[in-house]
């Protein structure tokens, strides 16, 4: 599968609002730096009208470049460094040098343009909010997993077992070949758009790093699969979104409990009460 790589010139805080509004569109994977943003869409589904709504109400032009499956690796390598979330969690590809004795967890990622590598704000505030909390015995359940990073980082945490979902197959590939790479061995990922298919009641902790809109739909069913004492963690919230997510979350008699924030965005979890 070929993709369309979008990038655009922005400030910081348009560049969050743009990832937020691009993921809604379908944008699957982001790359920042500190002048531009890079968004990635699978060809097929990209709309230029769609794009141009988007970024024609910031007045923010873009250009546009199309990514053979073949080539991605290439581009992802020539900007993925590891990152560092405390001295708790660190995350590098194959071909880093080894981050153990500098972190308590280490996780390898090759992301094949899967979300997830641990340098968006989203993915390395719900870290931090995982390093507050005990997972061991636990049952874990990852809505929107990507490239499955914290299905991993939660097994790696001794949960009893990660189980995860995602909407894309190639997304779900990609997640099963880290588990492997990882020694994952309590991980379960699966290809599903729903979680109509999940028993209710079932785990203890429930991961969602995805977008305001899937949040927000999806609020009722998450708390409908967390057993009665369970904890949910919630990201891909821009600061401005907190307050209509707590108003949803507290709908359900979840109360909120912790957040953590890295630029715009924010990582929040509920306890069920």
């Amino acid at each position: 599968m070929s993709h369309i790589a979008i990038t655009v010139s922005a400030p910081s805080a348009l560049k969050d609002i743009l990832v937020a509004q691009l993921s809604d569109a379908g944008y699957e994977g982001f790359e920042e730096t500190a002048d531009t943003l890079v968004a990635y869409i699978p060809t097929t589904q990209f709309e230029e009208n769609i794009l141009l709504g988007i970024l024609g109400s910031h007045g923010v032009d873009y250009t546009k470049e199309t990514i053979a499956q073949a080539n991605w690796n290439a581009v992802w390598e020539s900007n993925f460094q590891p990152v560092l979330v405390d001295d708790f969690c660190g995350i590098r590809a194959g071909f880093h040098d080894s981050l153990q004795g500098q972190v308590l967890h280490e996780i390898i990622i090759t992301p094949k343009m899967s979300f997830g590598t641990g340098h968006h704000a989203t993915t390395y505030s719900v870290i931090k909010l995982m390093e507050n909390i005990s997972i061991k015995g636990k049952q874990v359940f990852d809505f929107g997993t990507g490239t499955g990073i914290l299905a991993i980082l939660a097994d790696k945490m001794d949960a009893a077992q990660a189980d995860a979902i995602d909407n894309d197959s190639w997304a779900v590939d990609n997640a099963i070949e880290n588990v492997v790479a990882n020694g994952a061995r309590n991980v379960r990922v699966w290809r599903a758009d729903n979680l109509d298919a999940i028993a209710d009641g079932m785990y203890d902790i429930l991961l969602a790093n995805i977008n305001r809109n899937i949040l927000l739909a999806n609020m009722a069913h998450m708390k409908r699969i967390m057993k009665p004492d369970g904890l949910l963690i919630l990201s891909g919230i821009l600061q401005e979104d907190e307050t209509v997510i707590v108003k949803a979350a507290n709908s359900q008699n979840l109360s909120l409990e912790r957040k953590a924030s890295r630029d715009n965005w924010l990582a929040i979890s509920f306890k069920a009460d």
